[in-house]
């Protein structure tokens, strides 16, 4: 599970302290553990803490941003806002060997994030996607539900290079999508959810997953029956399961700096306010890491998403972020371009058409961050970021190139390997 792992640097990449194997192989190392069953580069470094607990690995994490955010800075802009807040993702995990063969793992994921923004999330210009009290949510990020995933699997491995598992989830994440996010090694550093996430990767949180996959050498091919719907407003509870969709992912891991997707799924309804309203998201990425030495690395993701809904001209979202740790200091960059309609922008159809033509919009974020101080078990650094958004064909509801500004603190595990 990227995001997590002890103290000290201690190993080579992809060989992380005690070697704990991959959740879903025992040929392969735990720092290929993306969110849900996603592979990340081997190479990728792995934070969290792992107290010892006899023939159980246990590890724990989480990533949290107390900020200040102002959209639309200096002034609010026409659909802009400011707000204090504190985005995040407190993640557990435990496995053991069953048999010889054999690894059985869960994993728990929670987020305070409903408690602390509220149902309607946090202000984020162009955002989309879900709802709150009957309404959409436009240029807001909806917030995570408390329980964000609560899955087992089970792996059997019939040589280091074949493996068969299965992945049951309520919520989990389907195998669609790139690693989540906040999970990914180039994007765990910003505070902020992509404004493509909802052609990209955000069935992370699915009421309803059940996974079958297999392994050949550097290959895997996974399929998935899961719930289209997204979650409800009501953060706190379990939507029914309905398991009335289905996606299917190829990953190819060529070398350990290297990963590979692409996959693709229908969803069944997944827009409350859009009930009749099918989808097939079709999305491809790649993420890179290199070492140059103890704690300096650098990761790097691509990624394309397409959502094609009947009737409607396919949109699609393209995705490049780059983060550079060297020591205390984390620089870091992502770059979007989304096409979004002016009915998912909750635009006048009379000013902007009947609501399918889509409109392309790009973001520029820049930030950096510094590590103060260590707390525990958890790093505490403190960063800014700006963001430029521009969108010609919206400047007359947006203003011409709106800007965004963030300060935070950042609270994060410990790097557990380097090098």
């Amino acid at each position: 599970m990227e995001g997590m792992g002890g103290m000290e640097g201690m190993s080579m990449p992809g060989t992380p302290v005690h070697a704990p194997t991959s959740a879903f192989s025992t040929g392969l190392p735990m720092s290929r553990d993306g969110s849900g069953t996603s592979w990340l580069p081997d190479a990728a470094p792995v934070y969290g803490a792992m107290p010892a607990a006899g023939p159980w690995i246990l590890m724990f994490g989480e990533g949290i941003f107390p900020r200040v955010d102002q959209q639309g800075f200096p002034h609010g802009g026409p659909r802009g806002g400011e707000k204090w807040d504190a985005p995040d993702m407190i993640m557990g995990m435990a496995q053991r060997r069953w048999g010889t063969r054999g690894i059985l793992h869960f994993s728990l994921m929670l987020s305070t994030d409903p408690l602390i923004d509220g149902g309607n999330g946090y202000p984020l210009l162009f955002q989309t996607g879900e709802s709150w009290k009957g309404k959409p949510l436009v240029d807001r990020q909806h917030p995570h539900d408390l329980f964000s995933e609560l899955s087992a699997s089970y792996a059997f491995s019939f040589s280091q290079k074949t493996d068969l598992f299965i992945y049951l989830g309520y919520p989990g994440e389907p195998a669609l999508g790139p690693v989540t996010f906040m999970h990914r090694p180039s994007g765990m550093f910003d505070p902020d959810a992509p404004i493509g996430h909802h052609w990209e990767d955000a069935t992370h949180i699915t009421f309803g997953v059940a996974t079958l996959g297999i392994r050949l050498g550097r290959f895997r091919i996974e399929g998935s029956s899961f719930t289209g719907r997204e979650p409800d407003e009501n953060r706190y509870d379990f939507d029914p399961p309905r398991m009335d969709s289905w996606s299917g992912r190829f990953s190819f891991n060529p070398d350990p700096s290297l990963s590979f997707q692409v996959s693709t799924g229908h969803l069944l309804s997944p827009e409350a306010l859009r009930p009749l309203e099918n989808l097939q998201r079709t999305t491809a990425s790649g993420s890179y890491v290199h070492w140059f030495g103890d704690r300096k690395y650098i990761a790097a993701t691509g990624l394309w998403g397409e959502n094609a809904i009947p009737g409607q001209a396919p949109s699609n979202a393209a995705l490049w972020e780059t983060t550079m740790k060297w020591n205390r200091l984390t620089p870091y960059m992502r770059w979007e371009w989304v096409q979004k309609s002016a009915g998912e922008l909750n635009l006048d159809p009379a000013l902007f058409g009947n609501g399918d033509l889509p409109f392309p919009i790009q973001a520029l974020t820049g930030g950096i961050a510094y590590d103060l101080f260590p707390a525990g078990p958890l790093v505490v650094a403190g960063g800014a970021q700006l963001t430029w958004y521009h969108a010609p064909a919206l400047d007359a509801v947006y203003g011409k190139n709106p800007l965004a500004i963030e300060a935070y603190l950042h609270l994060y595990p410990a790097l557990m390997k380097t090098r």
